[in-house]
């Protein structure tokens, strides 16, 4: 999902001359993992769901975060590196996240899991190896948090976790704003990245001795980051542009603007102890902010996983506002104590979710098949 240097993003972003087969496999089972948690998610909210094993309500966090997202980023990550045995870290998540689906027993998943995170935390190590610059040390540091998350899942709660998955998403895609939109932040935004990931890997890891102190930093830390990235990213220029720059700068602001009230509710309240509070500060991170991220980038993104081009076009807005609407949706249902607005705008959540994916592949065969023609 994210690259790592400005010599690694000429790999990343060049198309291949075919597709990958490969590469679309393990982009298919980072789908399934999708899947899996979207249908563990309405397990969760008690209304259908095409799968009802018992067991997948628990797994739906572990699954969406370091299941699909790891499976993306891993994937991504592979490519930049440009090594056969990169492809492993992707392959590994997704078996686990799959496995621990599937029923086997959980020792078993959580174990591959751990194995996964070790390899991508080495793809990472060999980019910095290749491109020691402050954006890739972020991004080991990203690693390191989700690979501190995979091991501790084996002997504790993943709710005793949350911070450290969050830790893994702001830190990834703080680092690959701060690449992107280089010429934007300026020669300060090498240091001002490093000084504030340094600060939320501290806050997070403190959450695991004193849980209230360390929530309380680590949402100063986000809200760090927050401020930043609105001020110094390419969403002010863009935002009145046209297209794709336009929906682009969209997706980051309200995916920033999310990530804030996170970072404050973190701030003030501490670990999240009510609906409303959790609503915001775990979905307005990893739904608000990581999905909305995951649909800016992935016109960019995905043409290197796929070899073929993820092509921007209107309906490309339709997820993200159905993302949007459904988030608001649910911390007004929170905040009212209205049941079925929170249940509807959950249930908006997953939709837009799987009509992101549908338009996804419909844009890329639509694109395929318009070369063929022409």
């Amino acid at each position: 999902m994210l690259s790592s240097s400005t010599s690694t993003r000429r790999v990343a972003f060049s198309p291949a001359p075919r597709p990958a087969k490969g590469r679309i496999a393990l982009l298919m089972l980072g789908g399934l993992c999708l899947l899996s948690g979207l249908d563990a998610a309405l397990l969760l909210l008690g209304v259908w769901a095409p799968v009802g094993a018992s067991h997948l309500p628990g797994l739906h966090g572990m699954v969406m975060t370091l299941g699909f997202m790891g499976t993306v980023i891993a994937l991504e990550r592979a490519q930049s590196l440009g090594k056969s045995w990169a492809y492993i870290a992707p392959a590994l998540i997704a078996a686990a996240s799959l496995s621990l689906v599937a029923g086997i027993p959980q020792v078993f998943g959580k174990m591959l899991l751990v194995q996964g995170y070790v390899v991508f935390t080495a793809v990472y190590i060999a980019l910095w190896r290749r491109a020691p610059v402050t954006g890739v040390v972020v991004q080991v540091l990203s690693g390191v948090m989700a690979l501190c998350a995979a091991i501790l899942w084996v002997s504790i709660t993943v709710e005793s976790l949350i911070i450290l998955l969050a830790a893994f998403i702001v830190l990834t895609i703080a680092a690959e704003r701060a690449e992107l939109a280089q010429l934007t932040m300026g020669p300060k935004a090498s240091p001002r990245l490093l000084g504030l990931s340094t600060i939320l890997v501290v806050a997070a890891l403190l959450t695991l001795l004193t849980p209230a102190v360390g929530a309380r930093a680590f949402g100063v830390a986000v809200l760090g980051f927050v401020v930043w990235l609105v001020r110094d990213d390419v969403v002010g220029k863009f935002i009145r542009a046209q297209g794709l720059r336009r929906y682009n700068a969209t997706a980051l602001l309200a995916g920033y603007l999310w990530l804030g009230a996170a970072g404050l509710s973190w701030a003030v309240v501490g670990l999240p102890t009510v609906q409303w509070a959790y609503d915001i500060t775990i979905h307005g991170t990893f739904l608000g902010f990581g999905v909305s991220m995951i649909m800016a980038h992935a016109p960019i993104i995905f043409p290197a996983v796929l070899g073929r081009p993820l092509p921007y076009k209107p309906i490309s807005w339709l997820p993200l506002l159905l993302l949007h609407l459904g988030m608001v949706l649910r911390v007004v249902g929170d905040l009212s104590g209205i049941t079925l607005v929170w249940r509807t705008g959950s249930v908006v959540n997953v939709v837009a979710m799987l009509v992101f994916l549908i338009v996804s592949v419909i844009l890329v065969v639509t694109h395929r098949a318009a070369d063929k023609r022409s």
